[in-house]
Order: structure tokens, then C-alpha cells, then sequence
């Protein structure tokens, strides 16, 4: 029964939200610290309760003022457990989102999840609007960027693909936006206004490089994401000093590689960069196992980093495989109010990007410590990068 009424109250915002942008002007729960104590209690008796561990006893004696530095301190750490100023008077956070649903498809609706359920997790009112566009065209964007700026809204998060964020360049609308989906490398735009969240692909690729043999196999999709990577990657190689490329674009509907892979010896012992998706991946990987082919690794950028890789795949096919990955600072509690929506920000990176983007902006509104300390530079977010690799039943580091 407690149960059922927890994740009831978990529920009901975002039934208020399914009504409406805006969240019910009902107050947030309070918590208070009643004083028992029949005796006073100095400072050095508070700071005595602190030190033995008694923390409520501690809690219960906030009035007491105190020129202690450390106290202070500890004042300000345990603030939100209790009613004070500083939870009672945060700015109104009022995001927009700005959707394309014909081009970013299901996005639309995980970047909304996303988004929501970080804002839920913060103990602060806020108002969360969504203006969905059909198409990327300039009349579209322009008219929505318009609305945007009308109702007063001066932050954006905005999931657009990269013909999208150009017209928004050339508009210039001087309001805040940023795009999870695009890194700044991609873009010609200098805007103080306009953010970038989009995975570094070109700075994975170079890590990933260093660990390859002399000979460089790249398998690649016909979209232009991997058409581009698969250049970069080819030309980054040669010039670092590789001696040879071969390369092999696999479209959709290819499910044989016998005659790219079988008996080849112009590709013995070399590194293959995947830049598939993650079931075209687990196909060449099954198969170069099939074919018996002498490989020194596998290299994949993001675009692999994938649960499902592990149970679609033998051991023995990935055991070989480095992936590089950007998500690596996750927060339990973000996880779970997203698991609760059916949204995943610890493997979908566009997801991960989107929640970085909003904590950012939270963070400029009301001056409040990141969830995610991820640098920022020239109004690009920096992620680190880390090597893991597909083990038996989950992602290991990469030593």
C-alpha cells in the first residue's frame, strides 16, 4: 500500500502536466525540526551535538547564531533538510522546447521526458513548454521562435539536426537556446546566445585511433553522420602515420558480408572502426567471428554504447571491442524519476545531452550547484571521454 501511494504521488505531476505547461501553484512540502531539548544549548553545545553524530539535535538549534566558520559551513550543507530562505526562494524556472517531430521522431517525446524529469527532481516551481514545428523550414522555426520570445520565455532547449540550427544561426532570435543534439565542430555560428550539448564524435575517434593497428578496416551506413566520421577517420589515420585504409559501406538491407570479409587478406590483423548502428554492428561482429578474421580490436565512437550490444552478441565476438563514452556522470535520482517515464539518460546519449543542457540552464537561473560539472567552452559542453569495453555481461573500463 505505501508503495502504490509513493509512486502515486510520483504520478500526479505529470498528470497535472499532461493538462497543461505549468504545475499546480500548491506549495512544496516542507520539512521542520521541532526542539525538545528542555535545556539551552550554546554553541559549543551545538557544535558537540554535530560532532557526536546527533545530527537532528544539531538541526533543531539553526537559530543559534555563530561567528564559527565551520558551523556556518555545516549550516549551509544540511539547509535543504529543513524550511530556510534559500529553498523557499528560488527563481521560477521556465524552460520552452522547441520540437521538430517529423525530423527528430521518437526524440521528441524522450527529450520532453528528459527534460520534465529533471525539473520535477529539483525542489523548485517551474514551467515547462513544448512548440512543436512540423519540419525544419525558416517560416516554421521563425513563427515558433517568435512565440517563444512572446510568452516570455528566454531559455530554450531545442533537439534540432543540423539544417535546423543553421536557420536558427541565421535568425539570430537572442534568446538563450541550447541544442543537445548538435557539437559546435559541426557549425559556423560564434552566438553568445546558442549552446551545444552533441557528443565530440571527432575527439572520440582521435582516442579511439591511438589504439589502432597499421591497417584501418571501416565499416559504414550510408547516413551522413557515418559518411563524415568515416572521412574523418581515414584522414586522421593517415595522418598519424597509418599505412593503409580499406573501406566498406554496408547499406541497410546487406545481411552477408561473406564476400567483403571471407578469405581476405587485405584486411588480416587489422583495427576495425564500426560506424554502423548497433544491430548493423552486431551483425559485422558475428561474422567476422563466423569468417575466422584475424582482427587486432574493434573501434566504435557512441554510436555502440548499447545494452543491447551485449545480449545480441557472442562474448567471443566483442571481446575485442574498445568503445569510446562520454556518459560518464550519472546521478541516481535523475536515473530513476527518468526510468519512471520510460526514459533512459544512462546509454541514450541525446537524452544524457538534453538533461545536461536543462541542469546548465537551472544553474544559470537560480545560481544553484550542477548535477553534472561538465566544463563548458565557447558555450560547447566539454564531456570527458572514457574507454570501456563490452565484457561478459556489462561495460568494463578499458585498461
Amino acid at each position: 500500500m505505501i508503495k502504490l501511494l509513493f509512486l502515486t504521488l510520483l504520478l500526479l505531476p505529470i498528470a497535472l502536466f499532461s493538462k497543461g505547461t505549468q504545475l499546480s501553484d500548491i506549495p512544496l512540502p516542507e520539512t521542520a525540526v521541532l526542539n525538545l531539548d528542555p535545556y539551552p544549548c550554546d554553541e559549543a553545545c551545538v557544535q558537540k551535538y554535530l560532532k557526536d553524530g546527533f545530527i537532528f539535535s544539531y538541526l533543531s538549534y539553526q537559530d543559534v547564531e555563530t561567528q564559527n566558520t565551520f558551523l556556518s559551513k555545516e549550516k549551509v550543507y544540511y539547509a535543504p533538510v529543513i524550511k530556510n530562505e534559500s529553498t523557499q526562494e528560488k527563481k521560477k524556472i521556465r524552460i520552452a522546447l522547441l520540437m521538430p517531430y517529423k525530423t527528430i521522431g521518437r526524440y521528441a517525446a524522450s527529450t520532453t521526458n528528459a527534460s520534465f524529469a529533471y525539473l520535477i527532481s529539483r525542489e523548485a516551481p517551474f514551467e515547462l513548454k513544448s512548440y512543436k514545428i512540423e519540419d525544419e523550414n525558416y517560416e516554421e522555426i521563425k513563427k515558433a521562435l517568435d512565440k517563444i520570445k512572446s510568452d516570455g520565455f528566454e531559455y530554450v532547449i531545442a533537439p534540432m539536426t543540423q539544417a535546423g540550427e543553421k536557420i536558427i544561426s541565421s535568425i539570430n532570435p537572442k534568446i538563450n537556446i541550447y541544442f543537445p543534439t548538435i557539437n559546435k565542430k559541426d557549425t559556423q555560428n560564434s552566438s553568445e546566445y546558442l549552446y551545444y550539448g552533441g557528443i565530440d564524435y571527432r575527439a572520440q575517434i582521435d582516442i579511439l585511433l591511438k589504439l589502432s593497428s597499421s591497417l584501418l578496416v571501416i565499416f559504414y551506413d550510408n547516413s551522413e553522420v557515418a559518411q563524415q566520421l568515416s572521412l574523418y577517420e581515414e584522414f586522421s589515420f593517415k595522418q598519424s602515420g597509418g599505412s593503409s585504409v580499406v573501406k566498406f559501406e554496408i547499406p541497410q538491407q546487406i545481411t552477408n558480408l561473406e564476400k567483403q570479409i571471407k578469405n581476405n587478406h587485405k584486411i588480416s590483423g587489422g583495427s576495425f572502426f564500426l560506424n554502423t548502428p548497433i544491430v548493423k554492428s552486431g551483425m559485422i561482429m558475428s561474422q567476422l567471428t563466423l569468417y575466422d578474421t584475424n582482427i587486432a580490436n574493434i573501434l566504435s565512437t557512441q554510436a555502440n554504447y548499447n545494452p543491447l550490444l551485449l545480449s545480441m552478441t557472442q562474448y567471443q565476438d566483442r571481446k575485442e571491442m574498445i568503445i569510446a563514452n562520454s556518459i560518464t556522470i550519472n546521478n541516481d535520482l535523475l536515473i530513476e524519476t527518468n526510468s519512471i517515464l520510460q526514459n533512459d539518460i544512462v546509454y541514450d546519449w541525446i537524452n544524457y545531452t538534453t538533461t545536461v543542457g536543462i541542469d546548465y540552464f537551472s544553474h544559470v537561473l537560480n545560481g544553484e550547484k550542477r548535477h553534472y560539472d561538465i566544463a563548458v567552452n565557447s558555450n560547447q559542453m566539454i564531456y570527458p571521454i572514457k574507454l570501456i569495453q563490452p565484457s561478459v555481461s556489462r561495460f568494463i573500463p578499458y585498461n
